[in-house]
Order: structure tokens, then sequence, then C-alpha cells
């Protein structure tokens, strides 16, 4: 098995409803051809360096899996077919992977992804209780101020 690292553009202007079922339709493809998913990240609109199909702007997405060369081959059949589909690039990121790798490397993505949502939860509580400080010290200052 191989490690590839997908990049494709998507139409700007596509509805969300339509953007999700083209994503959902590449994850599908991944999972029927027998490939690993191990991160799908979405990088957003940004500007293209030139005009593609009279575009100025492109959704771009990243997609890292393990699969072999016939996976490759359908995922960018249906890139081709596709209109929603601006560019797309396929590189290869690793000639011998095994399964057990990939799965670890999900794996541990998961847990990075569960630890940032923790710390993100964290720094919100911690700001909101610097805020409630704040405010009690501000409180305590203009009675302070009354009082003299």
């Amino acid at each position: 098995m191989r490690k590839y690292e997908t990049v494709f553009i998507a139409d700007p202007d596509l509805q969300d409803q339509t953007r999700t079922n083209l994503f959902e339709k590449v994850r599908n493809i991944i999972d029927n051809e027998g490939g690993i998913l191990t991160n799908f990240e979405e990088w957003g609109n940004k500007k293209l360096a030139y005009e593609i199909k009279k575009k100025l702007r492109g959704h771009y997405v990243c997609v890292t899996y393990g699969g072999t060369g016939d996976l490759i081959k359908e995922l960018e059949r249906n890139f081709r077919l596709s209109d929603d589909v601006l560019k797309f690039m396929t590189i290869l990121l690793s000639d011998d992977v095994t399964a057990e790798q990939l799965e670890k490397e999900v794996q541990e993505a998961q847990d990075e992804s569960k630890q940032a949502d923790e710390t993100d939860k964290k720094s919100v509580e911690n700001k909101t209780s610097v805020d409630e400080a704040s405010a009690d010290d501000e409180k305590v200052e203009e009675t302070e101020d009354k009082t003299e």
C-alpha cells in the first residue's frame, strides 16, 4: 500500500449541500476502493494564481490517504468527470506503508484534535473567569472612588 496526498480545487460558487456531497463522494471512493483516509482538510476559498474555468477563486481541499494505483485512477477519473472540480493533483508521499501504520496515524490525528478541543474549551473558560474577575475589580474600583 502507498500513501498519497491529493489536493483539489472545487468551484467556490457551489452551495454548501453540493460541496458536502462532493466531499462525501471523495470519501466514498476512497472507502470503496479499499483505501484508508487519514486526513481530510478544507483550506477554504483562496485566490487562484491564474484564472481557471473563468474563476478567480477556488475552494481548496487536501486529502491524505493510503491506497493502490486503482484508487488513484478511480478518484482522478471522477475528478475529470465532475464540473465541480476545477483542478487536482496527486502526490505519492510514501512508497511502502502498512495498514497498521495508517490506522495509527488516524488515531493520533483524532487524539490531537480532541486535545485541541479541550485546550480551546479551557482557554474559553479561563477567559470567562478572567473577564468576570476584571469586572469585579472594576466594580471595587468604582466603589472606592465613590467613597472618597
